[in-house]
């Protein structure tokens, strides 16, 4: 496949990184000269210095012949009119970055189509939605749902009280049959695991199961169940408002931002929230605030350092839930390490939401692991292959690739090595970054 990325920032590299590793024919094309060296050195791709919007430099860059344009520079108005460009020169599918909201409607997503723009993308809208889904689900790093919530997927830290600490994976199915880890993160390497694999006290294991094992997933890691009622944001920026437009009324909300124009225009949206304008870096107005009294503290400042030290700190006053939105991927590292509930990384979710238009009409879900070095699928199975021929136990998948479980018509299950699949089944399927190349040839 043909692919011209336009925005050489954190969302078109991390983008240029996965799909340089399945041999696409990649152009990345961006105005900073030093972006594109630097990220040129690291992947194979041929980087083009040229504007998003200038239709000669679009047309060097290959934009006639691509079979996917993506423009996902951090202009909104720079990516709808390269989209439109592309299209016209000839590009068969387009993909812009926005960020605005108006973009999602029914009526305006007709509207900018017929212009050229196939798919938009609003990375705060992603962001958004993967708070929400934390506070909902106390206990986890990372919740993902496959089919509407027939599997789950739960990344959760082993705590050192933990009944399945030190012992091994067929010990712990032993347990529940099922339930099964698919990845375990120890502390910077990734782990696809296998039955005489330990888990060990501050894991970070993934699980594939149904939502009825839920409980029993956070009861076997050392995890607690709580109710999450009272909630800070601090931050008044776009993910702050859409979490909390997300969340309802069924939670009291505070929000503390720092710009006095903002506050007035937040508190004018949001009716279901108290927004206080105040500097979040206060502890003295936190405290005020009722910090202590917290179930949930979320930190989208836009500074990756503020919201970290913010978190750590709430954690110190007795917030059992905190989340931090980080967008320099140098501290993702960090953040895990000082025990921040959840990790929310615009950027990272919005290369893999763009990441499945590169995978055929079999992928209906993709999702990079925040702070791990490793992906999940969600495949279809559409014809009769070697896939469906033979237990999965006898399928020779390479070992760095695991499957957790199918959905068949309206049941989700863990999978086996007795397992067999069938076409019309979902697969949901666990790989490290660098062999997606390989996961590929196995589910063409």
């Amino acid at each position: 496949m043909k692919i011209v990325i336009a925005g050489a920032g954190e969302v078109g590299t991390h983008l240029a990184r996965m799909l340089s590793r399945v041999n696409h024919d990649i152009v990345l094309i961006d105005e900073d000269q030093e972006n594109l060296q630097r990220i040129s050195s690291q992947v194979d791709l041929m980087a083009m210095t040229g504007y998003a919007n200038s239709f000669r430099d679009l047309q060097d860059a290959g934009a006639s012949k691509a079979d996917l344009f993506i423009a996902v520079t951090p202009f909104e108005d720079r990516n709808v009119v390269a989209c439109i460009i592309a299209k016209d020169l000839g590009a068969k599918r387009t993909v812009a970055r926005v960020n605005n909201g108006e973009f999602l409607t029914d009526k305006n997503r007709e509207r900018i189509t017929r212009f050229g723009v196939d798919e938009v993308i609003y990375p705060e809208n992603l962001a958004a939605r993967e708070i929400v889904n934390s506070i909902k689900q106390v206990g986890t790093r990372e919740m993902i749902e496959f089919s509407g919530g027939k599997l789950i997927l739960m990344g959760i830290k082993i705590r050192k009280n933990a009944p399945i600490v030190n012992k091994t994976l067929e010990e712990i199915s032993q347990i529940n049959p099922d339930i099964r880890a698919v990845a375990i993160n120890r502390g910077t390497n990734v782990i696809i695991p296998h039955g005489k694999d330990i888990v060990m006290s501050e894991d970070i294991v993934f699980f594939i199961t149904t939502k009825t094992n839920q409980n029993l997933i956070l009861e076997i890691s050392g995890k607690e169940l709580f109710e999450v009622k009272n909630i800070m944001i601090i931050g008044g920026s776009r993910i702050a408002q859409k979490a909390a437009e997300k969340l309802g009324d069924q939670y009291n909300i505070k929000i503390i931002e720092a710009d006095r124009d903002r506050s007035i225009k937040v508190a004018g949206k949001l009716g279901n929230a108290l927004v206080i304008n105040g500097d979040g870096r206060n502890l003295e107005l936190l405290k005020e605030e009722s910090l202590e009294k917290m179930d949930a503290f979320v930190a989208v400042t836009g500074n990756s350092e503020t919201n970290i030290l913010a978190c750590h700190l709430a954690k110190s006053y007795g917030v059992r839930r905190t989340i931090a939105e980080i967008e320099n991927t140098d501290f993702l590292t960090m953040a895990e390490g000082m025990g921040i509930g959840s990790i929310i990384n615009k950027k990272l979710l919005a290369a893999s939401y763009i990441y499945k238009y590169t995978v055929g009409t079999s992928v209906s879900h993709v999702k990079c692991l925040t702070a791990s070095d490793a992906e999940v699928f969600e495949f279809k199975i559409k014809t009769e292959s070697k896939l469906t021929q033979k237990p999965i136990s006898e399928l020779e998948f390479p070992t760095d690739i695991i499957i957790g479980g199918i959905i068949r018509g309206n049941t989700g299950f863990v999978a086996t090595g007795d397992s067999q699949i069938k076409v019309g089944d979902l697969v949901v399927v666990l790989t490290k970054t660098n062999s997606i190349n390989k996961l590929e040839k196995f589910f063409k």
